[in-house]
Protein backbone atom coordinates (compact mmCIF):
# COMPACT_ATOMS: atom_id res chain seq x y z
CA UNK A 1 0.00 0.00 0.00
CA UNK A 2 1.33 3.50 -1.21
CA UNK A 3 1.07 6.81 1.00
CA UNK A 4 1.40 9.92 0.01
CA UNK A 5 3.21 12.09 2.63
CA UNK A 6 1.92 16.22 2.31
CA UNK A 7 4.09 19.13 4.02
CA UNK A 8 1.90 21.89 3.45
CA UNK A 9 2.60 25.54 3.52
CA UNK A 10 1.22 28.97 3.05
CA UNK A 11 2.49 29.26 -0.19
CA UNK A 12 4.03 25.37 -0.91
CA UNK A 13 2.82 21.93 -0.83
CA UNK A 14 6.37 19.30 -0.18
CA UNK A 15 5.26 15.73 -1.56
CA UNK A 16 6.54 12.02 -0.58
CA UNK A 17 5.38 9.10 -1.15
CA UNK A 18 6.40 5.59 0.33
CA UNK A 19 7.60 2.55 -1.27
CA UNK A 20 4.70 -0.24 -2.29
CA UNK A 21 5.67 -2.34 1.28
CA UNK A 22 5.27 0.87 3.50
CA UNK A 23 8.51 0.74 4.61
CA UNK A 24 10.43 4.63 3.63
CA UNK A 25 9.64 7.35 2.34
CA UNK A 26 11.03 9.57 -0.63
CA UNK A 27 10.93 12.71 -1.88
CA UNK A 28 8.45 13.82 -4.86
CA UNK A 29 8.62 17.32 -5.78
CA UNK A 30 7.72 20.65 -4.27
CA UNK A 31 4.39 22.09 -5.86
CA UNK A 32 4.18 25.74 -5.54
CA UNK A 33 1.34 28.15 -6.03
CA UNK A 34 1.33 32.40 -6.25
CA UNK A 35 -0.70 32.74 -3.77
CA UNK A 36 -2.14 31.51 -0.21
CA UNK A 37 -5.90 30.87 -0.97
CA UNK A 38 -4.93 29.44 -4.68
CA UNK A 39 -5.63 25.83 -4.22
CA UNK A 40 -7.26 24.30 -7.20
CA UNK A 41 -3.77 23.57 -8.98
CA UNK A 42 -2.46 22.13 -6.03
CA UNK A 43 -5.16 20.14 -5.46
CA UNK A 44 -5.22 18.55 -9.09
CA UNK A 45 -1.87 17.78 -8.79
CA UNK A 46 -2.09 15.84 -5.64
CA UNK A 47 -4.63 13.92 -6.99
CA UNK A 48 -2.77 13.21 -10.43
CA UNK A 49 -0.10 12.24 -8.07
CA UNK A 50 -2.23 9.65 -5.72
CA UNK A 51 -3.21 8.16 -8.82
CA UNK A 52 -0.02 7.64 -10.71
CA UNK A 53 1.31 6.32 -7.52
CA UNK A 54 -1.38 4.23 -6.22
CA UNK A 55 -1.84 5.99 -3.22
CA UNK A 56 -4.24 4.66 -1.03
CA UNK A 57 -3.98 7.35 1.82
CA UNK A 58 -2.46 10.08 2.34
CA UNK A 59 -0.36 11.52 5.59
CA UNK A 60 -0.68 15.20 6.06
CA UNK A 61 1.79 17.19 8.40
CA UNK A 62 -0.49 18.73 11.33
CA UNK A 63 0.80 22.30 12.07
CA UNK A 64 0.89 22.38 16.03
CA UNK A 65 2.29 24.65 17.90
CA UNK A 66 5.99 23.52 20.24
CA UNK A 67 3.91 23.77 23.42
CA UNK A 68 1.00 21.64 21.63
CA UNK A 69 -1.30 24.17 20.68
CA UNK A 70 -3.54 24.66 17.32
CA UNK A 71 -2.42 28.14 16.03
CA UNK A 72 -3.67 29.88 13.02
CA UNK A 73 -2.08 27.44 10.79
CA UNK A 74 -4.03 24.44 11.94
CA UNK A 75 -7.54 25.95 10.44
CA UNK A 76 -5.82 26.43 7.64
CA UNK A 77 -4.74 22.49 7.31
CA UNK A 78 -8.45 21.03 8.48
CA UNK A 79 -9.47 22.54 5.62
CA UNK A 80 -7.17 21.51 3.20
CA UNK A 81 -7.82 17.87 4.79
CA UNK A 82 -11.23 18.12 3.98
CA UNK A 83 -10.28 19.45 0.77
CA UNK A 84 -8.32 16.46 -0.48
CA UNK A 85 -10.55 14.30 0.62
CA UNK A 86 -13.50 15.07 -1.24
CA UNK A 87 -11.16 15.83 -4.34
CA UNK A 88 -9.18 12.72 -3.94
CA UNK A 89 -11.64 10.46 -1.96
CA UNK A 90 -8.80 8.69 -0.34
CA UNK A 91 -8.31 8.96 4.07
CA UNK A 92 -6.58 11.89 5.20
CA UNK A 93 -4.43 11.39 8.29
CA UNK A 94 -3.07 14.26 10.10
CA UNK A 95 0.23 13.86 11.86
CA UNK A 96 2.26 15.86 14.19
CA UNK A 97 4.91 18.08 12.03
CA UNK A 98 6.57 19.44 15.13
CA UNK A 99 10.39 20.60 14.05
CA UNK A 100 9.98 18.86 10.60
CA UNK A 101 11.28 21.90 8.76
CA UNK A 102 13.99 22.41 11.01
CA UNK A 103 15.21 18.97 10.69
CA UNK A 104 15.20 19.04 6.98
CA UNK A 105 17.03 21.91 6.99
CA UNK A 106 19.49 20.13 9.42
CA UNK A 107 19.72 17.30 6.59
CA UNK A 108 20.05 19.64 4.17
CA UNK A 109 22.76 21.54 5.93
CA UNK A 110 24.63 18.45 6.87
CA UNK A 111 24.64 16.87 2.97
CA UNK A 112 26.26 19.94 1.89
CA UNK A 113 23.24 21.52 -0.06
CA UNK A 114 24.22 24.82 -0.44
CA UNK A 115 21.53 27.68 1.15
CA UNK A 116 20.16 28.73 -2.06
CA UNK A 117 19.36 25.85 -3.36
CA UNK A 118 17.68 24.45 0.07
CA UNK A 119 14.20 26.84 -0.41
CA UNK A 120 13.70 24.46 -3.33
CA UNK A 121 13.84 21.10 -1.93
CA UNK A 122 13.52 21.96 1.88
CA UNK A 123 9.67 21.47 1.72
CA UNK A 124 10.37 18.29 0.41
CA UNK A 125 12.34 16.75 2.57
CA UNK A 126 9.50 18.09 5.51
CA UNK A 127 7.41 15.56 3.53
CA UNK A 128 9.56 12.81 3.66
CA UNK A 129 10.32 13.19 7.38
CA UNK A 130 6.19 13.24 8.04
CA UNK A 131 5.34 10.49 5.97
CA UNK A 132 8.58 8.39 7.66
CA UNK A 133 7.75 9.20 10.96
CA UNK A 134 4.01 8.03 10.21
CA UNK A 135 5.59 5.18 8.37
CA UNK A 136 7.80 4.05 11.59
CA UNK A 137 5.16 4.27 14.13
CA UNK A 138 2.43 1.89 11.90
CA UNK A 139 5.70 0.00 12.01
CA UNK A 140 5.76 -0.30 15.91
CA UNK A 141 1.95 -0.26 16.31
CA UNK A 142 2.40 3.13 17.48
CA UNK A 143 0.69 5.05 14.41
CA UNK A 144 -3.00 4.94 16.04
CA UNK A 145 -2.00 7.23 19.20
CA UNK A 146 -0.46 9.86 17.07
CA UNK A 147 -3.08 10.38 14.41
CA UNK A 148 -5.98 12.92 14.81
Amino acid sequence: MRILGLDFGSRTVGVAVSDPMGWTAQGLETITRPEENKLRRTLARIGELAEEYGAEKIVLGYPKNMNNTEGERVQKTLEFKEMLERRTALPVVLWDERLTTVAAERVLMETGVRRENRKAVVDTVAAVLILQGYLDALANGTAGRAEE
